[in-house]
């Protein structure tokens, strides 16, 4: 039970991830859906990131409400999102 409670907040924590990654990056001529598929992309990057850091750094003990778990979370949906922001801003 402990393993899905720590994904449940990956997910939140990305969702939060990705609405902050959308005020920090502004885009001015944004289109309407671009909050929606911030949420999705932030926590399908922070579930993704989130095992990635349980499997690296809690080989033996793997609990998703670990350290190792939480930080690689919380940067792997940072970093997706600033990516598709980014990437976003220079084609329009």
């Amino acid at each position: 039970m402990e393993n899905w409670i720590g994904i449940g907040i990956w997910i939140v924590m990305g969702v939060v991830i990705g609405m902050i990654m959308k005020s920090v990056v502004s885009n001015p001529d944004e289109t309407p859906g671009h909050a929606t598929v911030l949420a999705v992309l932030g926590a399908f990057a922070a579930v993704i990131g989130g095992m990635l850091g349980v499997g690296i750094f809690h080989f033996e003990d793997p609990l998703s409400l670990s350290l190792g778990g939480m930080l690689a979370a919380a940067v792997f949906a940072a970093a997706m999102t600033f990516i598709y922001r980014w990437g976003v801003k220079s084609l329009i």
